[in-house]
């Protein structure tokens, strides 16, 4: 998968030492790494290699799905992830396939609206797969993240412990037909 933006490519992650590098050094920072699912930031470089293959490994088995790097198009420079992933099983009962898009960028990165360029495409994307509804969760305190949701043009639709063992603001966006 490779979506193009004006100032971004969205694309594999890839075992070369750039991706490896900056995906160690995305994912060892605590002020990231608090907003995920993580128990803790990765500990040791080595642990990049394993985390891209274990992604790809995971999502072989679901296509169109991925954790796909955010690269500049004018430094080469990744600046993030952006996910688009089928939710896992909530903690409620079985799930309706409720399908994520998510961000994990650099702090060197934010406040540049690279989340916000990389989202829409990643939404735009989805809607080509033919996904009807999109959502995206992120704990109470996350503002920024909360507020990109909102840029996106998503709905508020609660609180909800239904996934990842954590409370969660849920919103959605539905794909809009022409008779809507």
């Amino acid at each position: 998968m490779r979506l193009e933006t004006a100032r971004l490519v969205i694309r594999q992650w890839t075992g070369g030492s750039a991706d490896l590098a900056r995906n160690y050094d995305i994912y060892r920072r605590d002020e990231v790494t608090r907003w995920l699912g993580m128990s803790t930031p990765l500990a040791d470089p080595a642990q990049s290699q394993l985390v891209i293959d274990r992604r790809r490994e995971f999502y072989a088995a679901e296509p169109g799905y991925g954790v796909w790097a955010v690269e500049r198009r004018d430094t080469g420079a990744v600046a993030g992830s952006v996910l688009l992933k089928p939710l896992p099983t909530p903690s409620d009962g079985p799930g309706r396939g409720e399908v994520e898009i998510g961000w994990h960028f650099h702090p060197d990165s934010w406040g540049h609206g690279y989340a916000t360029e990389a989202a829409r495409a990643v939404l735009a994307y989805g809607w080509a797969l033919g996904l009807a509804e999109i959502h995206a969760i992120a704990r109470p305190d996350n503002a920024p993240s909360l507020a990109l949701m909102r840029r996106l043009g998503m709905t508020h639709v609660g609180r909800t412990h239904r996934w990842y063992d954590m409370e969660a603001e849920l919103y959605v966006i539905k794909k809009e037909g022409p008779d809507e």
